[in-house]
């Protein structure tokens, strides 16, 4: 496993949107603009959550890639740098106990 690939897609999304090739599904993303591209984000999310609720790791592993490839194109068009969000994952690996307030309506679910 290349644990290098989140990086690697990145930059490929990223040279897409500098250099637009003719076909790219990328490049009709950033084309069409930032209301696409949280559309798609969101209908990845929502066949996420399917395919776990109905425990079908194959369709959820495709599904988690699909969403984390537009959540990638998301960032780029939002010009979030992917290392910005490494650095928070990092900061968040070592809290210790950053168990959030909970409401009540949280805990029932």
């Amino acid at each position: 496993m290349n644990d290098n690939i989140l990086r690697e897609l990145y930059a490929v999304i990223s040279d897409r949107k500098e250099n637009p090739e003719e076909g790219s599904y990328t490049c009709y993303l950033f084309s069409q603009g930032i209301d696409k591209i949280l559309k798609k984000v969101g209908e990845e999310s929502a066949e996420t959550i399917i395919a776990a609720k109905n425990q079908n790791n194959v369709d959820l592993k495709n599904e988690v890639c699909d969403l984390i490839y537009h959540l990638l194109v998301m960032m780029k068009e939002r010009d979030l740098p992917l290392e910005d969000v490494f650095e928070e994952l990092e900061v968040r690996s070592h809290k210790i106990g950053n168990l959030k307030t909970m409401k009540k309506v949280d805990r029932n679910t």
